[in-house]
């Protein structure tokens, strides 16, 4: 009986000592900051925010339209800087990097970056009245963040889930990652109150973020909010190779597949 005991209370100190592992290294396990590649003469600015300094890999335009893109979590994102020159011409273009990615300053937490995306929109809608806003993957939650509280003209989700606790309780079923998880990033609390017309573009074949992350997703818009484009043949990392990527970004319902609405 007590090598029974012995072994139970061993197991539950490993547990505890896991559970305190996964506590302090979960940030670590969602932002993996890049350094910034891709420089051009006048394609950056700097946006200085409360407690950071912002860089923003920027395309001016002097027009009514912009566009924010807001990356996933491993991303560099003014490698598509070129991309999204050629997917939205005439457009002013403004791709966020995160605190502690590129060169901005600060260290990234979901209560940073949704107040740094805030930030972000209130300088671009000052000059451009039209502000279609793209994120990918970590990004997409970000970027839902901001449609629910801004006047978002078009809200474009690559590869979004529902919640990352959600997709954290799958990868982690033996721990409690409800009550772990600091950066809850929970996109489907905000979708409800998201008004701009809205694409979320899923990678049939994605290998981090469940299919079914994705399409609950689009249930907590209000119907007839949001539509959802499935890009066959394609991974979370190979979306973009798709011919059907950046119509799908721009809008060109005339280069679409059929895409279901909820």
């Amino acid at each position: 009986m007590r090598m029974v005991i012995g072994s139970i209370l061993a197991a539950l100190a490993l547990y505890i000592v896991a559970c305190v592992g996964l506590y302090f290294a979960q940030r670590s396990l969602i932002y993996f900051p890049q350094p910034r590649r891709f420089t051009a003469p006048g394609s950056l600015i700097q946006l200085p925010v409360g407690g950071a300094v912002l860089d923003v890999t920027v395309r001016p335009e002097t027009g009514p339209r912009a566009v924010i893109y807001l990356g996933g979590n491993a991303e560099d994102v003014s490698a598509n800087l070129p991309s999204l020159s050629d997917t939205f011409p005439g457009q002013a273009l403004y791709l966020l990097h995160y605190r502690g990615y590129g060169g901005s300053t600060g260290t990234p937490t979901e209560a940073a970056l949704f107040a740094d995306g805030l930030a972000l929109f209130d300088m671009v809608k000052a000059s451009h009245p039209q502000v279609t806003v793209i994120g990918r993957s970590l990004g997409s939650g970000v970027a839902v963040h901001i449609a629910s509280a801004r006047p978002v003209a078009r809200l474009v989700l690559v590869t979004p889930y529902d919640s990352i606790v959600g997709i954290a309780a799958l990868q982690f079923p033996w721990f409690p990652v409800t009550r772990l998880l600091k950066d809850k990033f929970e996109s489907g609390v905000y979708a409800a109150s998201v008004n701009a017309p809205t694409t979320i573009i899923a990678a049939a074949n994605d290998e981090i973020i469940p299919r079914a992350s994705s399409q609950l997703l689009l249930t907590r818009f209000k119907p007839g909010v949001a539509r959802y484009i499935d890009v066959p043949h394609t991974g979370h990392n190979t979306i973009a190779d798709s011919q059907l990527y950046n119509p799908s970004l721009a809008g060109d319902a005339a280069a679409q597949p059929a895409a279901r609405t909820n």
